[in-house]
């Protein structure tokens, strides 16, 4: 085994004799074991986050993360179905959180929390928190999650408030446990500023579970492997990705490629999204110089999100398979002009930024598809619209429950889109049950639909209709987050783009895309997801693959012969 040497005594990994962890190496086999079981750590963390969790968010719609970090705030591992917007962010995070507590002050059994969302994930709804871990007597570890919240007070989870102080409560930095202590008054503020208190302290609470059970688990890797902590092991891990992302950007050809997106913006304000990926050597850099200025809405995209939905998608083109962690994002660099839509100044509005965001994987594949086409899909109709119901209902408790769905996904050189599944998030709608359960929604209906996805040589994946009704005897807010009815997902060379998203309601009434609206008793909400982009010109599409998507209803006999340009049997 190299440099490290063990053997197996009583079902445990024993160092023979531990070297200086300068000297340490790993080969191959080994390193793969350990990093495993490191992955494996991040993963059973994420489940017990899961399992105590007391909203739907996290349970049903996998809006959560957990992640692994070595003593100086380096990511290790992450759990394996994270999702993407959390993508590198803890590790920066933690840091800042670093800044107002010394690693010197820290002691066993504290936990730092914040939301704030230049520090964070860029919004106030998700909560982060931090636990170091120690192992004899020394700092080794931190364990870290964020999840998003169902309420965090303010003007609830919408688009339409100008500045970050009408979004809800603000975190700073702090302790939520002191040495194991639960800091009272911490708790008292969060409780008195949120709608469904006991909601947010129990998802509170399950991430306590979540990093407790990391920090255990890493203690017994620890224990197991008899490596004194995890520095060594974390330098060759980092070093290992690293190296495999340089490889896949190596194989590229240097220069600078350049794509653009719009996205609906607000009103009439559309936003554009301009992104400029140059490649040198083993490195790749991003520039958005041209991007819209920031605006005073809540459509901003702080600098932690853009970079996180910048690196991620560039890791799913470029080096898929291997593991995710620090190593894998250093040959990436992101630049976005300050006071832009993509790293706009304090205080802007933030609480949607994933309408922007989201848009950034299209922008990024616009640029790779002229040098990588195989490597890339095509747009896909992510941010899906997604409603957020608060209101009470006929016994007088309080609630306020959001559906997550998801549109189609883009093609791709070889294969259609995947239809209604998520990219670049893979957030979900989980459990309809589980949401009626929560509040009084009932779901009518949830059916693919025909002829969304875009037509190409490769279809885009469908997108969905949805149709809600208010169940209660008294009128319920809306707030509707969407986009994506001006600018649906586009297609690749030469292939069309998806159907757009639309929201209504039973009258033909359309709600405010990016506000809030109050519902009364026995209204209907129908919603269209939108499809997946296509991928190549329609008139090269197999006449058989048409076939068989009007005998799977994907098609409609009028869409083939609208859309592939043939009348089909």
């Amino acid at each position: 085994m190299g440099c490290y040497r063990g053997r197996q005594a009583g079902g445990r990994l024993r160092a023979d004799r531990p070297e200086p962890l300068a000297k340490m190496h790993f080969d191959p086999v080994t390193l793969q074991i350990l990093w495993s079981r490191l992955i494996s750590i991040a993963d059973e963390a994420a489940a017990a986050l899961l399992r105590t969790s007391f909203s739907t968010i996290v349970r049903e719609s996998n809006d959560f993360a957990t992640v692994l970090m070595d003593a100086e705030g380096n990511s290790l591992a992450e759990n394996s179905i994270g999702i993407p917007s959390f993508v590198g962010l803890l590790p920066r995070t933690l840091r800042h959180m670093l800044a107002e507590y010394p690693l010197e002050e820290l002691r066993p059994g504290d936990v730092l929390m914040t939301n704030d969302p230049w520090m964070g994930t860029g919004h106030l709804l998700d909560i982060t928190t931090a636990m170091p871990v120690f192992h004899g007597g020394k700092l080794v570890a931190f364990a870290g999650a964020t999840s998003h919240m169902p309420d965090i007070g303010g003007t609830l989870w919408s688009a339409d408030c100008t500045e970050v102080f009408e979004e809800g409560l603000r975190i700073p930095p702090t302790k939520f446990l002191v040495e194991g202590r639960e800091n009272r008054e911490v708790v008292r503020f969060i409780r008195g500023n949120v709608r469904v208190p006991d909601q947010v302290m129990g998802d509170i609470q399950a991430q306590i579970t979540a990093i407790s059970v990391c920090a255990r688990r890493v203690v017994e890797f620890l224990a197991d492997t008899g490596l004194a902590d995890l520095t060594a092991l974390s330098a060759t891990l980092q070093a290992r990705a690293d190296g495999a992302m340089r490889q896949a950007i190596a194989a590229l050809p240097d220069g600078t490629w350049h794509g653009t997106v719009f996205a609906d913006g607000y009103e009439e304000a559309e936003t554009r999204i301009q992104c400029a990926v140059t490649i040198a050597g083993d490195s790749l850099s991003v520039d958005y110089a041209g991007t819209s200025p920031q605006i005073a809405r809540g459509l901003n995209s702080v600098m932690n999100y853009t970079y996180a939905y910048t690196v991620y998608p560039l890791k799913c083109a470029l080096d898929p398979m291997t593991p995710r962690n620090e190593g894998s994002y250093r040959a990436i660099g992101v630049t976005a002009p300050e006071g832009s839509i993509l790293n706009p100044r304090w205080p802007a509005a933030v609480n949607a930024r994933h309408l922007t965001g989201l848009f950034l994987s299209g922008a990024l594949y616009k640029c790779l598809a002229q040098i990588a086409p195989g490597l890339v899909v095509a747009d896909s109709a992510s941010p899906a619209p997604r409603p957020v119901y608060t209101g009470q209902d006929d016994r007088g408790d309080r609630f306020s429950q959001v559906l997550f769905g998801s549109g189609g996904m883009g093609a791709t050189q070889g294969r259609d889109g995947l239809n209604t599944t998520a990219f670049p998030t893979n957030s979900g709608s989980g459990s309809i049950e589980a949401f009626e359960a929560s509040a009084p929604i009932l779901v009518w209906g949830k059916d693919l639909l025909p002829d969304s996805g875009g037509p190409g040589q490769f279809r885009g994946g469908l997108g969905q209709k949805i149709e809600l009704e208010v169940m209660t005897d008294q009128p319920v807010r809306l707030s509707l987050i969407s986009d994506r009815m001006k600018h649906p997902a586009g297609g690749l060379d030469g292939a069309r783009a998806g159907a757009p998203a639309l929201v209504q309601l039973q009258d033909g009434r359309k709600p405010h895309p990016k506000s809030r609206t109050m519902l009364a008793p026995g209204d209907r909400l129908t919603m269209h997801l939108g499809g997946g982009g296509g991928y190549g010109d329609p008139a090269a599409r197999d006449p058989a693959a048409v076939q068989r998507d009007i005998a799977d209803g994907y098609v409609t006999p009028e869409g083939a012969q609208r859309d592939y340009g043939r009348k089909q049997q």
